[in-house]
């Protein structure tokens, strides 16, 4: 595994323990199709959460929200349909989150979590 993916699956981590430490349910991550891959769903309460995991080793390439485009927000809509079609739900509030995980100079992580992004 190249550092890039070990970073990024590190933010995964990060972002599915500070969905947790928030009270959601992570349902899944990593959920895969032909179409692509939504990093997280989880379930807060009434809320039903598709988010996109963002992970950063510092801010030379800007924030991880800014890398998710017009573009990739549609493939996430479209892909969260097609989960729900394979994984009936009790009726919810669909939110579509991204959450960006970045390491400060000194170490410290940092979580932005921008809820409805989309």
């Amino acid at each position: 595994m190249r550092v890039s993916q070990r970073f990024g699956r590190f933010g995964e981590d990060v972002a599915a323990r500070h969905l947790s430490a928030e009270g959601a349910e992570i349902l899944v991550r990593n959920w895969r199709c032909r179409e692509g891959e939504i990093d997280i769903v989880a379930r807060q309460g009434d809320l039903l959460l598709f988010c996109e995991v963002k992970a950063r080793a510092g801010t030379g390439y800007g924030s991880g929200a800014e890398a998710v485009t017009g573009r990739k927000a549609a493939r996430i809509r479209r892909l969260a349909v097609r989960w729900l079609a394979e994984h009936p739900q009790p009726p919810a509030i669909v939110r579509f989150d991204v959450l960006s995980v970045s390491r400060e100079q000194q170490g410290a992580v940092r979580v932005d979590h921008l809820r409805g992004a989309f």
